[in-house]
């Protein structure tokens, strides 16, 4: 039987999980639900209904699990836990600073209500959390470090676009090449948040709107760029789907540590990703979480989790034994 998927809103994640869900030989796209009029949304996949988000709850026995695809700022935050109460649940909630709050508001909604969620999936976090985690605990003497980027940040770009006289709005987040270089070398520097990003702006206002005003509550905005070197373009719309249309990203964990008895042997791990397309990516990872989702909820394994719960085998759509003939 496949697993069959609702997703809510369908923006440019939701695009990419309704690809993921058809290139999934085990899953089905049953609806997608959303804010806007549903008999304007065309969507790929012909045999999937799209619906009003306030409609949703009527089919709660017809999925297995949703996928939330909304924004971090505003939307996740709401939206997770309530769909929670109803349905099994997976999002890509990216606030790191918010996260603990977030996991307990769907934890308490899933298990009142005898499901899971799996909260903050994606690569990060998601599969960089992984990696940070493995870092350390393989090597527990040194340093962890991320950099993000060059790329789009899908969050970032979402929460300028909601700032009031702002219609579009691409984020790219940059890491010093300096600073990188420096972590490579087995250095170890102690770097603080704006040592290692800038953030790079380019948004598209309304006629008349107070440029001035836009520009500082993007810069001072917590969680997104009040800790980062923060550089705002304004340019025209017809300037920003011809020269940002493309959402790219990527990024490294690196863990330098040290091993031996007087620590003389340095060791850098490091994981790397490249993408053409985040959201596609995301989508991708999201994708394979859902089908975890599904299994732990059929073992009776309810409330909130993350990817450090989750045990590999249950992302691939495979028998145990031949994931360890192929993969071990």
């Amino acid at each position: 039987m496949s697993i069959r998927v609702g997703i809510v809103g369908y923006g440019n994640l939701g695009r990419g999980i309704e690809n993921a869900v058809n290139s999934s030989k085990d899953m089905e796209l049953v609806a997608v639900f959303t804010r806007r009029d549903p008999n304007a949304l065309k969507i790929a996949t012909k045999t999937a209904t799209v619906c009003n988000i306030n409609d949703a709850l009527s089919m709660k026995d017809e999925i297995d699990v949703m996928i939330m695809c909304g924004g971090s700022a505003t939307d996740l935050p709401v939206q997770t836990p309530e769909f929670a109460k109803n349905f099994n649940v997976v999002d890509s909630f990216d606030t790191h600073a918010r996260i603990p709050e977030h996991f307990n508001n769907v934890d308490i909604a899933a298990k009142a209500s005898g499901k899971t969620g799996i909260i903050s999936v994606g690569w990060d976090p998601g599969m960089f959390s992984l990696n940070r985690l493995y870092g350390e605990a393989i090597l527990p003497f040194g340093k962890t470090y991320t950099f993000w980027g060059k790329g789009v940040s899908q969050g970032h770009s979402d929460a300028i676009r909601r700032i009031d006289g702002v219609v579009d709005a691409k984020q790219y987040t940059v890491p010093y090449d300096e600073a990188l270089d420096a972590v490579r070398n087995g250095e170890n520097p102690e770097l603080s948040t704006r040592e290692k990003h800038w953030r790079e702006c380019f948004v598209v206002a309304e006629e008349g709107a107070d440029k001035e005003r836009i520009e500082k509550e993007i810069k001072t905005m917590p969680n997104y760029f009040d800790e980062y070197n923060t550089v705002v373009h304004f340019i025209t719309k017809e300037e920003l789907d011809k020269n940002h249309s493309g959402i790219p990203h990527g990024g490294v964990v690196i863990r330098s540590g040290k091993t031996g008895e007087n620590e003389e042997n340095t060791h850098i791990i490091e994981y790397k990703l490249k993408l053409d397309s985040n959201p596609e990516f995301t989508a991708s990872v999201i994708t394979a979480y859902a089908r975890a989702c599904y299994r732990l909820n059929k073992e009776g394994n309810v409330g909130c989790k993350t990817v450090f719960d989750i045990a590999p085998s249950y992302l691939l759509d495979m028998e145990n034994r031949d994931i360890v003939k192929k993969f071990l």
